[in-house]
């Protein structure tokens, strides 16, 4: 059975990565399996220069896990291949209850708009997207979509449960 998957999107510096966080420690605490899937748009790297991972992967392996007793990591080196779509990112991962994805806003998910004042972060990016059901705001909104305070973190946890359908 597929995860039921819910999006967390806006534009730089409006509170993504807060709201992502508070809602995984929220879901979690009610008891719900949680995953996160989290866009990148730059050149990022996860292990450390000098570490054996990193010397593996300079070394030319196309993957490298790294595995502990407390938890394991795969890195794949695309190597001039295509970025991975959507579909098969989610399912890389292990069976859970929901996945909260932060980013990819022109996938088809639904999702909620982060929006601070300040700093202006321009034009709504839920306008004219109808994936996006909702908008989390620290400043008052008019629209057609239900907004929340960007840090009513419990009603925005009501609100996915409802949206998504988990249930007990």
């Amino acid at each position: 059975m597929k995860p039921r998957i819910f999006g967390i999107a806006g534009w730089k510096n409006s509170g993504k990565t807060g709201l992502t966080v508070r809602l995984v420690e929220e879901l979690s605490r009610r008891g719900w399996r949680v995953s996160t899937v989290k866009h990148a748009h730059h050149a990022f790297d996860v292990d450390q220069k000098g570490k054996d991972s990193r010397r593996h992967r300079e070394a030319g392996a196309g993957e490298v896990m790294i595995v502990s007793q407390n938890r394991w990591a795969l890195m794949h080196e695309l190597r001039g291949e295509d970025e991975p779509n959507f579909g098969s990112v989610i399912d890389r991962l292990s069976p859970c209850d929901i996945v909260i994805v932060e980013g990819y806003k022109r996938e088809d998910h639904p999702k909620i708009e982060t929006r601070r004042l300040k700093p202006e972060t321009g034009k709504a990016i839920s306008d004219g997207n109808s994936s996006f059901v909702a908008i989390a705001s620290d400043h008052p909104v008019d629209g057609a979509l239900p907004v929340f305070d960007l840090d009513d973190t419990v009603a925005i946890a009501d609100f996915v449960e409802r949206h998504t359908g988990l249930r007990r």
